[in-house]
C-alpha cells in the first residue's frame, strides 16, 4: 500500500506540460488571414474564368498607373510581375493595389519588398474596378 502511495505522490510530482492550443501570434500582430489575403477590403475570393473585357480595361490602368515601376521578367523600380499570382493570392494583390500604405507598413512581405528595392509602392488610388482590372490583366499576361 506504501508503494503505491508514494507512486501516486512522485506522478503528481511530475509536471506534465499541457501543450499550448492557442495560435502562435503572426508577425506584426497580423492574422493568418492577413498574412495570405493582404490587409485591406478584399476578402478571400475565387476567380472565374479569365474576362478578357476587363483585362482589357486592366491593361490600360497598368500602363498608365503601374509599368513605370513593374514589368514582367525585369526588375525595375519594384519587383517583376511574372508569377504573382502563383506566390501570392488573388486578395493579396488587390489588397497591395488598394491598400499600399498599410500593407506597406504592417505586412512583412510588403516590408520585405520596401527593404529590397528600396521604396515603399505609392498609392495610386485606384479604385475597386480599376485593382479588379488590373488583377485580370495580369491573370490573362
Amino acid at each position: 500500500m506504501r508503494s503505491i502511495i508514494l507512486i501516486v505522490l512522485v506522478l503528481a510530482a511530475c509536471e506534465v506540460p499541457v501543450p499550448d492550443k492557442t495560435p502562435a501570434a503572426a508577425p506584426a500582430g497580423l492574422s493568418e488571414a492577413q498574412l495570405e489575403h493582404g490587409i485591406g477590403p478584399i476578402e478571400p475570393f475565387v476567380l472565374p474564368g479569365v474576362n478578357s473585357a476587363l483585362a482589357a480595361e486592366g491593361e490600360k490602368s497598368f500602363t498608365l498607373k503601374c509599368a513605370s515601376c513593374h514589368q514582367w521578367d525585369t526588375r525595375l523600380v519594384g519587383p517583376p510581375l511574372s508569377g504573382v499570382l502563383e506566390r501570392r493570392a488573388p486578395a493579396f494583390v488587390m489588397n497591395v493595389l488598394l491598400n499600399p500604405d498599410e500593407m506597406g507598413k504592417k505586412h512583412p512581405e510588403m516590408i520585405a519588398q520596401r527593404e529590397e528595392y528600396g521604396v515603399a509602392m505609392p498609392n495610386q488610388f485606384l479604385s475597386r474596378d480599376e485593382a479588379r482590372g488590373i488583377l485580370e490583366y495580369i491573370r490573362g499576361k
